[in-house]
């Protein structure tokens, strides 16, 4: 079955950077969606990055210029490169994938566990 497991988290001081892995396992579909996920304490989960199988992206308006969605097909490996980090996207972090292209309306059936960032 499908396995997505992130790494990369950890605690950053204002300004600095982290970068996040998700490496996915035995998901082979021609048209996907892969995306980074946060949720705040108190707060919403909210989609931070998505990275289409077109190699389109789009990004939450409070990470444009400074988060970067990546993947490595050879590694099956999902990156969220993240930089200038502010207190406020101290969150946990998950990937997620699931098929068909981003703008398609559906929910991701595959997420990962997640891995904690504190920023302060």
């Amino acid at each position: 079955h499908v396995q997505l497991v992130e790494s990369g988290g950890g605690s950053v001081q204002a300004g600095g950077s982290l970068r996040l892995s998700c490496v996915v396992s035995k998901f082979t579909v021609r048209n996907y969606c892969m995306a980074w996920f946060r949720r705040a304490p108190g707060k919403d989960r909210e989609e931070v990055a998505a990275l289409d199988s077109d190699s389109s992206t789009r990004y939450a308006e409070s990470t444009k210029g400074r988060f970067s969605i990546s993947v490595d097909a050879g590694r099956n490996t999902l990156y969220l490169q993240m930089n200038n980090l502010k207190l406020e996207d101290t969150a946990m972090y998950s990937c997620a994938v699931r098929s068909g292209h981003c703008w398609m309306q559906r929910d991701f059936n595959y997420w990962g566990q997640g891995t904690q960032v504190t920023v302060s």
